[in-house]
Order: C-alpha cells, then sequence, then structure tokens
C-alpha cells in the first residue's frame, strides 16, 4: 500500500484538523500539543516553527527528536486498523498520534494518554 498522499500532506493543514477534534469534544489546544510533544519530543517552540516552515507530515515525523519509547504502548483501532499491526513505521507514527488525539477526543485523562 503507498501512504505518499498522507506523507506528503503538510503538518501546518493537519495540526489544525487535530486541534479541532479535540476541542469539539471539550479539550484544549494545549494538551493536543501536549500529546504531540510527548510522542515526538519536540520543544513548545519547535512545534510552532513546523507550522511557520510548511512541512510535510513525512518530514515532521522523520526529524523528531526523540521518539517517546513508551509510543508502543499505544494499541487500539485508528480507521478500522489495529496501530500495533501497522508494518510501515512512518505510518504507524502517525497513527500513534491519531489514537492519542482520539483518546483526547473521547475523554480519557492526559495520564492515561500518556501511558503514565
Amino acid at each position: 500500500m503507498s501512504y505518499n498522499k498522507v506523507y506528503q500532506m503538510s503538518y501546518s493543514k493537519i495540526y489544525p484538523m487535530l486541534v479541532n477534534k479535540a476541542t469539539k469534544k471539550g479539550r484544549t489546544k494545549d494538551e493536543v500539543d501536549e500529546i504531540i510533544r510527548w510522542l515526538t519530543g519536540y520543544r513548545h517552540i519547535d512545534l510552532e516553527e513546523m507550522l511557520i516552515k510548511q512541512i510535510d507530515y513525512a518530514t515532521f515525523f522523520q526529524n523528531a527528536p526523540v521518539l517517546n519509547a513508551n509510543r508502543v504502548l499505544i494499541k487500539g483501532s485508528v480507521c478500522g486498523v489495529r496501530v500495533e499491526d501497522i508494518e510501515e513505521p512512518l505510518m504507524q507514527e502517525i497513527r500513534y498520534l491519531d489514537k492519542l488525539i482520539d483518546e483526547l477526543a473521547k475523554g480519557k485523562s492526559m495520564d492515561k494518554i500518556l501511558r503514565k
């Protein structure tokens, strides 16, 4: 399966969708940012810079400073596909973020989302 279309999408276009999904359910942009920082190791200022630079989604994940070792604890389905079963490493990273934002929107506590 080719994931090029997803990889080429602009992070600055995807980010507002992630925030919108969370805020529609009463969560906050700050919580979304905390999840992204936890998963990728980016600092707050780095995330702001990524929105200005117009980088693609693949580059966003490939250049992540430190992918959180506990991300492998993320289990469950996104769009009918279990994230732990995704064989393409980059797509799995993308789906980890999708799953975490889904959990946020469903009202899960930040401690549980961040696998504390």
